[in-house]
Formats: structure tokens, sequence, C-alpha cells
């Protein structure tokens, strides 16, 4: 077992958040018995041929478990309209009719009565209680119909209805009654130190959304008005935030905040030495804050109500995992003091982490906000319990198990090491858990016998090696697993004999409308000259196989280059750009080419997400979208 840590040299690599413990994934027990397949069968499905015929069941992702076939058939024709009577349905209609519009299928107007063949309805019932806050029911025959018994379950019933069109027009008659087994379906993205692009995380909530998952856990910086001098590279702007968070609430994703603490508060307090835990040998801690001073806890704090300015969800993720990361509470002997003062003779340093965590619970409860913790920290060797109602999500295998911590009370969510995806590292065996039945009561080093207390599974995304892949080749990798982390906890999780025929059924129904293509390169390749300003630069502009481009001059290839490292990354505004052997492997030698308002291009590095701009003694140097203004290229092909 290597346990990852940081490492320093003259330059700053830090962990993310987590040592991840690469290739030790917890062997997962079985599941019960094998499921029938859903609509997929043979040869056909595992070579793509999955358009359910006849009696079969239709396909989607997740597959629905209960189909009963009708005499006939539903045909969507020119002419069809979309029939919702009252606000909500009304809502659940509009954002059907712009999807199938950006699925090509027209424009559909949206009426309140009258439905009549070829229509699909949208209907919301409260008194249908037994599909829960999430099913619905859907029939089709002469008309197609979606009912919840809430807008969130009428709405997953229209993702439903674009699945099956996205296969062909006609569909199989018939009725379905479609319920989740879990309440928490997710996906964890860390974009902490490496930014990902507002683009990328948008098309990830549309894909979300249309296989049916409902909560993205966002550790990110949001750029701060109260402390400027936290603003280091990586950060969002407010307003793109709330764009995103609108995007979400559309698509019925709740979006999660996270501010990791106290331990790796690096991006938040490297210009904050005051807030630093210092060790014995008066060193300080960038990562790490000083819990036991009341300074750190209320700058904490701020930074919570600042996030609340464009985060809507009701929750709040602490992180509380890594405090002591590659060290250990004896080089901190102030921590136990401070333990001991508040708690006692017995108490440990332990003590002290548990109270941070829940004096941060007492104040995202004064706010309306339900506190959630990684579990690394509960290690058992506190005697101060953490606060009830805390939702403890569970990723690595410590000496606290997943069935004490349930005994406990305490709100259990899946977020199991084997459903990482690290950047240049560790990649979930989507195959693998496939076929062993994986769902979410197997724990990395425990599998409960049933889903009691068990709130969900996510997938996570890290970027431990920051330039070990770029975005396009992050969401291609991710595919699998977020489809399969979505039938695990909405269905049953094998429900094809194979996992090829699972793969088919994903391809089937494709991606979510309005997803954008982030691999579409603007030009073709070719030889051109870049002009901004006075500067000039002839490249010859290749497309990679991720949809980047490389651009060649006749010294070597522009690559950003030189200043402080994070992550294996040179994320310091005013890099250099310079000229150096091309290399096809090297990601920080792949370009964007964003368009400008008014024509022209940015020059956005596919790694580092900063844009090259010409300084003033004419060199190139990258630096973020909203500092120094980034250079506009006009393109004149060779």
């Amino acid at each position: 077992m290597t346990e990852r840590v940081p490492v320093r040299t003259d330059v700053k690599n830090v962990s993310p958040r987590r040592s991840r413990l690469v290739g030790v994934v917890t062997a997962l027990l079985l599941f019960a018995a094998p499921v029938p397949a859903a609509g997929v069968s043979g040869a056909a499905g595992a070579a793509g041929g999955v358009r359910a015929a006849g009696s079969a069941t239709p396909v989607t992702v997740p597959a629905l478990s209960d189909w009963t076939p009708e005499a006939g058939h539903y045909a969507y024709e020119r002419g069809a309209r979309l029939v919702a009577d009252g606000k909500a349905e009304r809502r659940v209609a509009d954002t059907l009719a712009e999807d199938l519009r950006a699925a090509g299928h027209g424009t559909v107007p949206v009426v309140s009565a009258g439905a009549r063949t070829g229509d699909i309805v949208v209907d919301i019932a409260p008194s249908r209680t037994a599909l829960g806050r999430e099913g619905y029911e859907l029939r089709a025959g002469k008309r197609l119909s979606v009912t919840g018994a809430t807008e969130t379950g009428a709405f997953y019933g229209t993702r439903t209805v674009l699945q099956l069109l996205a296969q062909g027009d006609r569909l199989p008659a018939g009725r379905t009654v479609d319920v989740p087994q879990y309440e928490e379906r997710g996906v964890g993205v860390c974009a902490c130190y490496i930014h990902i692009t507002p683009d990328w995380l948008e098309n990830l909530v549309r894909d979300m959304a249309y296989n049916k998952l409902n909560q993205l856990l966002l550790e990110l910086k949001v750029k701060s008005d109260a402390h400027p001098e936290a603003n280091t590279w990586g950060y969002y702007t407010k307003d793109e935030i709330r764009r995103l968070v609108a995007l979400g609430e559309k698509y019925h994703v709740t979006i999660i905040p996270e501010i990791n603490s106290p331990g790796h508060m690096d991006p938040w307090i490297e210009n904050r030495p005051d807030l630093q835990l210092t060790d014995s040998d008066g060193n300080k801690q960038p990562s790490r804050l000083d819990i036991t001073r009341p300074e750190a806890f209320a700058y904490y704090t701020g930074l919570m109500d600042e996030y609340a300015e464009v985060f809507k969800a009701d929750s709040w993720h602490m992180g509380a995992d890594e405090y002591m990361l590659g060290s250990d509470f004896d080089k901190y002997p102030q921590v136990l003091e401070y333990a001991r003062a508040r708690y006692g003779a017995n108490a440990t340093p332990q003590d002290a982490f548990i109270d941070f965590v829940n004096r941060v619970h007492s104040y995202a409860a004064g706010k309306g906000r339900k506190l959630r913790i990684w579990n690394d920290g509960l290690t058992g060797a506190n005697t101060v319990p953490v606060t009830a109602g805390t939702t403890v999500e569970h990723w690595l295998n410590v000496a606290t198990k997943p069935s004490q911590l349930r005994a406990q009370g305490y709100p259990l969510m899946n977020a199991a090491y084997a459903l990482y995806l690290v950047r240049g590292g560790f990649h979930s065996d989507t195959k693998g858990l496939y076929d062993q039945r994986w769902d979410p009561r197997s724990f990395e080093g425990e599998k409960l016998a049933s889903r009691e207390g068990i709130t969900g599974a996510k997938i996570s995304l890290w970027p431990d090696n920051g330039r070990g892949e770029t975005e396009n080749e992050v969401a291609e990798d991710t595919d699998p697993a977020l489809r399969h982390v979505a039938q695990a906890t909405w269905g049953s999780p094998h429900p094809d004999a194979t996992y090829a025929q699972f793969t088919a059924r994903a391809a089937a129904v494709g991606h979510a409308p309005g997803r954008r293509d982030l691999t579409r390169v603007p030009v073709a390749n070719g030889t051109y000259t870049f002009r901004a300003g006075t500067k000039a630069v002839t490249a010859e502009v290749e497309r990679t196989p991720d949809g980047y481009v490389t651009l060649q001059t006749a010294s070597g290839c522009l690559e950003v280059r030189g200043g402080r490292l994070t992550l294996n990354v040179p994320l310091q505004p005013g890099a250099v750009v310079s000229e150096q052997a091309c290399d096809a492997t090297n990601t920080l030698q792949r370009w964007q080419l964003a368009p400008a308002r008014g024509g022209g291009y940015r020059l956005v590095n596919a790694i580092t997400q900063m844009a090259v701009h010409v300084t003033d003694d004419g060199q190139l140097a990258q630096f973020p979208p909203d500092q120094q203004g980034p250079a506009v290229w006009r393109l004149t092909a060779a």
C-alpha cells in the first residue's frame, strides 16, 4: 500500500484531499442471484442492437424493472404537443420541450388541456404516494403519459421519454412504475486545485439528470470578496456558480459545496500564516487550519456564509479528512492542550478535531444546513462523539466500520475508493464492479446485509496528477462509471447478463440533449499565422485525439512552463508560454481555441485553463481569464 503524501522541492506538490491508496480496492462481495436481462439480450445486445421490440422491455439507463407490455405502439409525429395543466407540470413540460428541440425532435408546443392522439401528457398527482418523491409512472399507447407524485418524479419520467425517443419515434405500448432504491445518487468532483471549465460541469449536470443522478458534490474555490488574499487561481466567479446552480435546479440536481477543513486548507490559507497550525519545531503548516484558534473558526464560517450567497443546497460538506496526513498529533502539543482544557484530563487530540467538526455542524444547522463529512477522521481515538445527524461519506476502510456508524444512527453514504477516478492514476474498474454485482451496501472493508440507513452512493473524480489527463479524456473515462452508479443506485445492479450488453444499453440512449461537444475544434488542421496586436506567431495547428490542438512553430510546440507547480501543473499566473520539444503525450502542449467576442480566438491551455497574454516586452504568458485581458488572436491560413 502506497500512501500519497506531499512532496516539496522548489515547487508546490500537494494532495488534493486524499492519500487514496492506489491499488487497494477492497474485494467486493457478490450480490445474491443474477437478475434477468431487461431489454438487452444475446449477441444483438453486445453488438449494440438494443432497440426493444414486441414485448421486450424498452431500453433505458437505469433499466426499467417493471414493464407491462400492451398491444399497439406510441408514435411520436409532427404535430405532437406537450399537455401540462398546472405550474409545476408546466415547468417540467417546458424543460422537456427545450430538450426535445435540442435532440432534433422539433419544436413542440406546450398546452394546458385537451390531450389527443400523439401527445405527451405530464401530470403530477400528490395522491400517488407509492411513487415517492422521485418515482413516476409511464404509459405508452395512443398517447404517452408521465405521472409523478411530485415535480421531481414527473421530471424523471421525462428523462425516460427522451431516452426512448433517442432510439426511434415508435415506442412499444405498455406501462411501467419506476421508483429509485436509494435517495442519494451522485458524483463528486474535486475542482479544488485544477480548474474545471463551467462548460464541462454543465455537461456533467445534464448527463447526471439524464441518467437520474441527483446529487453533485463540488469541492472548489469561489472567488472571495471578503478574502482577496485567498484568490489564487483555480477559483470560479460567483456568477459562474450562480449559473451552474440554476442549471442544477432546472435539472433536479442538488449541488452541494465543499471547503475541505481543517486539513487540505492550503488553497485558502497559504497566504494566511496566522491561521496555519504550527508544529513543535515552529514550522507553519499551510494545509492545516489551527483548530485551537477562534480566529480560524471565524474565518472558516465566514467562507461558509460567502458560499451561501451562490449555493442553495441545504447541505454543507466540510471534508474533515486527512488532517494529519503525513504527520501526527504528537507534533502539535497545543491540540492536546486545547482538548483537555475543553473536555477534561482524559481528552485526546482527536477530541479537538471532533470538537471542530461539531462546531461547524452547529453553525451549519443554525443556517438551515445539514453537515456532511468523510469517514477517515473517525478513527475511534476520540471520547467526544460526532453530533447526531451528520452524514458520513465512507471512502476508506478504517477502524470505525460502516456497521458501527449505522448502528450509531449516522446517515451513511457509500463513496468507496472502488468508485474513484483519479487523473493520471487509479480508475474505477467498472466492468469488474458490474460483474460482481456491486451495490451501495458494499463498502470498503465491509458489506452490509441491508440497505437500511444507507443514503446511496457516488463516484468521485480527483485531480491528483493534474496533467495526467485533459478534461475531455476525463469525460470519456467517467461515462461508464456514471452509468453504472446510476444503475446501481436506482435499480438492479445487474440488469443485463454481461457488461458488454450494459454498455450497449448506454450507447443506445446516448448523451443528454443540450450537451455541448467540447471536442470540436473550430479550424481545420494546417499552418496559420496568429496575430494579436503587433505580435505574430506562425504555427502548424493539429487536432489531438481528445479534441484540443497543438501549436508547432519552427522552434517547437507551445507549452506552459515555469513557476510553481501544484499537483504537477504550473498554475502560477504569469508562467511563460514557450516553444519546447514536441511531445504528443505532454498535455501542457494542448490548447483550446476559444472564440472571442467580436471574432478571433483566445488561446487557453487545456490543463491550466489560463489564457495566453502578450506581455509588454512581447513575451507570451498565462493569466486567469479575468486578469490581464487575454490576447485575441486573428488567424490567417498560410
